[in-house]
């Protein structure tokens, strides 16, 4: 049997572009050296017990990359180098995308972040955090007790 989402995929599909679309804007904005000049893609997957961000960052190093969180949002900085092409050769065609980037993801559903965990590897950033459990809007039961 096949699971589709149909148009609530879609409907997520399109927030998520807007939101590149003005996180972009906003590093455009004279945000000077911190203005990323590509946003990798992202999928957000949850789960019942956790919250997993998934980054394309092919040629990505580890140690050009900076992962943190601030105010419920999960920042992404870092560079891509370019490869020079060596001796007396030349570009033909450049299309993928290099230098500083910075993607900027709200985290839309309360996480452990002390308690997260990164892997970069084969250009995949995973980076899994527990959610906090009970949180607000959950039935908590409370035991009452006779005196």
């Amino acid at each position: 049997m096949t699971r589709t989402f149909g148009p609530l995929l879609e409907a997520a599909r399109i927030q998520s572009e807007i939101n590149r679309l003005f996180d972009n804007l906003l590093d455009l904005g004279g945000q000077g050296k911190q203005a990323g000049a590509w946003i990798p893609n992202a999928d957000i997957v949850e789960t019942e017990d956790s919250l997993l961000v998934k980054v394309e960052l092919p040629g990505v190093e580890a140690s050009r990359l900076s992962v943190s969180v601030l105010g419920g949002n999960l920042i992404l900085q870092g560079e891509k180098l370019r490869p020079e092409p060596g001796g007396p050769a030349r570009f033909h065609v450049a299309e993928r995308a290099y230098g500083r980037f910075r993607r900027v993801i709200g985290l839309s559903v309360p996480v452990n972040t002390h308690r997260a965990e990164a892997e970069l590897q084969d250009g995949l950033l995973r980076i899994r955090f527990p959610k906090v459990p009970n949180r607000r809007g959950e039935e908590v039961p409370i035991e009452v007790g006779l005196p």
